[in-house]
């Protein structure tokens, strides 16, 4: 069971995924690398299962995930709890991981930090991942709540949802002339024009071309731009179009420099908030305010306040 886990055992190797290797944790815990092995190893057959891959950096198993998950709800935990009594540890500002894609970060998640940093209390470590991988990071332990796309619950997490962010497809009003002015269906035109995208797994501009054009096949050139301003700023300069966010757009006063190439037409991908199912204070306090921000920005979509849990 995992109350029968020597805790520290289990910070040991929580230590050794967060550092790197077993060499830079033992400098993290104050003692020799053969201690943190010898740990590891003695945590491991307690378990019966390899919980780590020595390569390097060092990683999890899928098994090793489990343990590390409830390292760190057990550390969050002795922090509350130390806030909660005074003691003198606890003028150190609660550490939160969170995930959150680039679109939000870029846009309406920033405001939702600001005020909770204002308190002093909470000190926040962000993890920039696509909303489609972001519940990859809660189901490792590497974070406690992240912004993703899934509705469907991580075990051991609550979920709630916070609104749409709608993406249209533009260009320069140059590229829109030069490949989308001739004749034939938009999806095709779209189809054979140099594209902008995120990265290797950003398939938002594929999936408005299967729904524009379901029977083309090919493309044209792609160019990959895995910042979300540098990504507007290469549809406004004529690299590519893409689909871009409707907030960022206005937030960055560049509509006039952009046609809309599909009008009346967004892509609207749907977000969620999931977190650890743990009472908290530091994490109820960051959901609060991130639900507040989602609210204002994204509009009430029909799923504001509505809450599911899995059955862990």
């Amino acid at each position: 069971m995992m109350t029968e886990l020597p805790l520290d055992q289990v910070r040991t190797l929580l230590a050794a995924v967060d550092e790197g290797t077993f060499e830079a944790a033992a400098r993290a815990l104050s003692v020799t690398p053969s201690a943190v092995s010898q740990r590891i190893k003695a945590l491991e057959q307690r378990t019966g299962r390899v919980l780590l891959l020595r390569s390097k950096p060092v990683r999890l198993t899928e098994s090793g995930e489990v343990v590390v998950r409830f390292a760190r709800q057990v550390a969050r935990l002795e922090q509350d709890a130390a806030a909660e009594l005074g003691l003198p540890e606890s003028g150190e500002p609660a550490r939160v991981s969170v995930a959150v894609n680039a679109d939000s970060l870029a846009t309406w998640f920033l405001p939702a930090l600001t005020r909770i940093g204002r308190t002093g209390r909470v000190a926040l470590e962000l993890h920039r991942e696509d909303e489609e991988h972001t519940t990859r990071l809660l189901r490792q332990g590497t974070v406690m709540a992240a912004v993703t796309a899934t509705p469907a619950p991580v075990q051991g997490c609550s979920v709630r949802g916070l609104g749409r962010m709608r993406y249209r497809a533009m260009a320069s009003p140059a590229f829109a002339e030069r490949w989308c002015g001739g004749d034939g269906a938009i999806g095709a035109l779209l189809r054979a024009a140099p594209v902008v995208v995120f990265d290797r797994r950003d398939d938002l501009q594929d999936r408005l071309l299967r729904e524009l054009d379901p029977a083309g096949t090919g493309g044209g050139v792609r160019h990959h731009v895995p910042a979300s301003e540098s990504f507007l700023d290469a549809v406004v300069a004529g690299l590519g179009w893409g689909l871009l966010p409707e907030l960022h757009v206005a937030a960055r006063g560049v509509r006039g420099q952009l046609r809309d190439l599909v009008p009346g037409r967004a892509v609207e991908v749907p977000l969620y908030w999931q977190q650890w199912k743990l009472d908290s204070p530091a994490l109820a306090e960051l959901a609060g305010e991130v639900v507040r921000a989602a609210a204002q920005a994204l509009g009430e979509q029909g799923v504001q306040g509505k809450q599911r849990a899995d059955g862990a």
